[in-house]
């Protein structure tokens, strides 16, 4: 560092303050769910059978989804990425004891870059799908998974005030309290089905289904809508092998 630099100011951690347990009694295993208030619509079988797989939660959090994928659907291992100092640490606390569990700080773009052909599933709950540009993630998860891995995620199907979404690869500026109580911003990528599967498309990926899930929550509450996808790596046809001329073909 230049002696004369003043030293740079680490960024907040946004999430700080996000998801913050009540208590740090490790919460009971319950089932997958991918919509918004986790009550409704598909469950882990969107994963497809990862016994014996390598798995990664991309913006795990404090690693409870990903805690329950490791102790009951018997991966090879779950990675559990998040880029959140204050979410890695609780889920350290929660969870750090759970066999095929590694949990990992890390960016999730940056990881997966560094990790070529090291998965068989990797999945996002509203995680890092939703908070990275997804033209650095996508072909970052492409990289990471071996050819024909499967990726599922959910994300918004609107933004939180029922705006619609963009329709084209733009994020919005969430508004946030940071932890020092000032106002800071979040960007979010609440993308139109159509920007999603061009994104995926363009990535390497092959769309294997995707739904929407109207989800009205508890009563009284906020109608929201989530999409999901389902994605396999493209398995690229090798090439051709060079075929030898035969006898009688051509001039030998």
């Amino acid at each position: 560092m230049n002696p004369s630099s003043p030293a740079s100011t680490p960024a907040p951690d946004l999430w700080r303050d996000y998801g913050a347990p009540a208590s740090q009694t490790r919460p009971a295993p319950s089932r997958l769910r991918w919509d918004w208030y986790r009550s409704a619509g598909p469950d882990e079988a969107l994963l497809g059978d990862v016994t014996g797989r390598d798995v990664a939660e991309l913006g795990a959090g404090s690693a409870r989804q990903a805690a329950y994928v490791a102790e009951v659907l018997k991966p090879a291992r779950v990675i559990a990425l998040d880029s959140s100092a204050t979410q890695h640490d609780r889920s350290v606390a929660l969870y750090g004891d759970v066999p095929r569990l590694e949990l990992v700080h890390a960016d999730a773009a940056a990881y997966l870059a560094a990790h070529p052909d090291t998965l068989d599933v990797a999945y996002s709950i509203f995680g890092a799908v939703d908070f990275c540009d997804p033209k650095t993630l996508l072909p970052a998860i492409a990289a990471a998974l071996r050819a024909g891995g499967r990726l599922t995620f959910s994300t918004l199907g609107h933004y939180n005030n029922g705006r619609p979404p963009a329709t084209d690869c733009r994020p919005a500026d969430i508004p946030m309290c940071l932890p020092d109580g000032s106002s800071g911003t979040l960007q979010r990528w609440v993308l139109d089905t159509a920007v999603w599967e061009g994104l995926l498309d363009g990535a390497g990926f092959d769309l294997v289904a995707s739904e929407t899930v109207h989800d009205l929550g508890p009563e009284g509450g906020k109608a929201m809508t989530t999409c999901l996808f389902v994605a396999r790596k493209r398995v690229e046809p090798s090439a051709s092998p060079v075929r030898r001329p035969q006898m009688g073909e051509g001039d030998l």
